[in-house]
């Protein structure tokens, strides 16, 4: 079951064996410095980016790595893209260490570069995708009917002729896919793909790539990004990266139940403190908290409620056993501050 709020994606098939395996990854940067500090003498610190990241995503699955700004999620893409070699551990990729056997994992994988300036905007669509058609080797008959079904794929085939310069930024995201998916890769890495997209694009492109990329190409998709809702919609599993550590990795709906999809915001009047500790004590309500009223005698409880919906009907009926009156009563989005927060805590309390 999806999270509350969240589009009903077909559910791709996914397979047992595992694409992507990752064994105690580690890596540091040395720390950047000033001209002082160059010629002071002293040993250059480090930074450290992943420390003993493990996992494993499995072949068809639509994988999410959620952290904020900073987390490792980028380094950990480029050491798959095989950009970067981890200083211990191991990335296995489609049976291939990235360290040991590069050429072959980036026949398999392939970076979606979400930056928009990697395409030529003077040329049109169908130009860069002949000319990445022809990087790949592609030519001929060959590369005209990849490049057909790619465009038909991402719905650019009657923009094909337009410069991109005229493009969307959702267009030339899809167009980006399109160029990626010329060289058939297996698995896909999709850094933060929506940042530059408006709310309802950014909805948009998420079922593109969940059902015409994720589920007609069979391609398994890693998925880094710092928008919870995001990772919570368009993932099968989610892995929670915070300061290079992965610090949970569970499916969706539990990961999601697990962290917020339970809590709530409830509209009362008058606030009644005893009906709200009773509630508190019998379970039903879980860190509780009451705002002051507002003009009109009406006080928000945001709280996790036992069960979800279940919780949240059982709490509105002794309210209005109670005389109680309840006006609202909806789930509660979390930031990616407060889900941090929440896993970071049972993390310390496993």
């Amino acid at each position: 079951m999806a999270p509350t709020g969240a589009t009903a994606y077909v559910t791709p098939a996914v397979s047992s064996s595992p694409a992507v395996v990752l064994r105690g990854l580690t890596k540091s940067f040395p720390k950047q410095r000033g001209w002082r500090a160059m010629f002071s003498g002293k040993a250059r610190e480090s930074v450290r980016a992943l420390t003993d990241v493990s996992c494993e995503v499995r072949a068809g699955e639509f994988f999410g790595l959620l952290g904020e700004n900073g987390a490792g999620k980028t380094t950990l893409f480029k050491i798959l893209a095989t950009l970067v070699t981890p200083d211990s551990g191991s990335a296995v990729v489609g049976g291939h260490d990235v360290s040991k056997e590069p050429s072959h994992v980036r026949e398999l994988l392939a970076p979606v570069i979400a930056d928009e300036r990697s395409l030529h905007w003077r040329l049109s669509g169908l130009e860069n995708m002949r000319l990445f058609a022809a990087l790949h080797g592609l030519r001929g008959a060959q590369a005209t009917r990849r490049i057909e079904e790619l465009l038909a794929l991402v719905n650019l085939v009657e923009a094909a002729d337009r410069l991109v310069s005229g493009y969307s930024s959702g267009m030339k995201q899809r167009l980006l896919v399109a160029r990626t998916l010329l060289a058939r890769p297996s698995v896909l890495l999709l850094d933060e793909p929506t940042r530059s997209l408006d709310p309802i694009s950014a909805r948009s492109f998420r079922q593109f790539l969940r059902e015409d990329v994720a589920l007609a190409q069979g391609c398994t998709v890693l998925l880094a990004t710092h928008n919870a809702e995001e990772a919570f919609e368009l993932c099968d599993r989610v892995g929670v990266l915070h300061r290079g550590r992965l610090v949970a990795t569970g499916a969706t709906p539990e990961l999601a139940r697990e962290v917020g999809e339970d809590r709530f915001a409830i509209w009362i009047r008058p606030a009644d403190q005893a009906a709200i500790d009773t509630l508190a004590a019998r379970g039903v309500m879980r860190e509780v908290k009451v705002a002051e009223p507002d003009a009109e005698g009406w006080s928000r409880i945001e709280c996790d409620l036992r069960g979800g919906l279940d919780g949240a009907a059982e709490a509105i009926a002794f309210f209005s056993l109670r005389g109680v009156s309840v006006a609202r009563c909806e789930p509660v989005k979390l930031s990616l501050a407060d889900l941090l927060e929440r896993v970071l805590a049972r993390h310390a309390n496993a």
